[in-house]
Parts: C-alpha cells; structure tokens; sequence
C-alpha cells in the first residue's frame, strides 16, 4: 500500500509540476507576439499564479523526497516552433486567447484525469494543490474566453 501510494503521489506531483511549467514556458513564448495590452496583463497574471503554484509543488516534492523532472526539451521546443508559427501571421485577442484556450483545456483535462486517479491513494496536500491548481486553470479558461 505504501508503494501505491508514493507512486500515486509521484505521479501526480508529476502532473502538476509539468502543467505549470508547460504553461509558463507557453506564456513566455507567446507574451512577445502580444499587442494587446489588456490580454497582456491577463497572461501575466496567470504567468504569477502557475509561478506560485509550481513553486508550492517543488516545496512539498522536495519535503516528500520526490523528484521534479523537467520537461523534455526537445517538447519545449517544439512548443516554442508551434507558438511562433501560430502567430506569425496572427496575433490578434482572439487568436491568443484561443490559443491559451486551447492549452488550458489540455492542462484541464490532463490534471482532472490525475487527480481522479489519484485522490484515493494519493497524499491530501498533495491533492489540495493539483485541485488549486484545477480552480485556477478553470478560472484562466473563463477569463480568456472573454478575448474570443
């Protein structure tokens, strides 16, 4: 039982530290093709909030003895190829806010499948903080979609 739950806890630690690393290296990417001000502002809000989120995730890996490992690089920079291309030609509100949309959906979907797996076997705290983490992005989705 005490290995199911140290890989429950790994994995989904896992999850949250990749979704919030992916998404700030997202908003890195794409804040320099952003005119917009106030969409801007609004991904710089969120880059705050997964910045404070994935430093709690780090803080409680490490108090647990789990280890964080960053995403593939080749991954990122794929993201980085994609997110330039997507707005080479477009960088209009709309299409940024799609385009977050899109990767906010994608975290969404991926964190709630997690913790659903998870919440049985897996540590409260660290359910707690994929379930902020949850909050948040649901939040980011609705916040966006006012720019679409």
């Amino acid at each position: 039982m005490e290995n199911e739950q140290v890989k429950c806890d790994s994995e989904i630690l896992a999850e949250v530290y990749r979704n919030t690393t992916i998404a700030m290296q997202s908003i890195d990417n794409i804040l320099p093709e952003v005119d917009n001000e106030e969409i801007k502002q609004e991904l710089k809000n969120q880059h705050d909030e997964y910045e404070r989120v994935c430093s709690k995730t780090i803080l409680l890996a490490k108090e647990l003895g789990i280890e964080t490992k960053e995403p593939n690089p080749f991954k990122k920079a794929m993201l980085w190829g994609s997110i330039k291309m997507n707005t080479l030609t477009n960088n209009s509100r709309q299409h940024i806010a799609d385009m977050m949309v899109q990767g906010t959906v994608m975290g969404i979907t991926a964190l709630t499948t997690s913790i659903k797996e998870s919440q049985k076997n897996a540590n409260d705290r660290i359910i707690n903080i994929a379930n902020e983490l949850l909050k948040l992005e649901e939040g980011f989705e609705k916040n966006l979609k006012k720019y679409l």
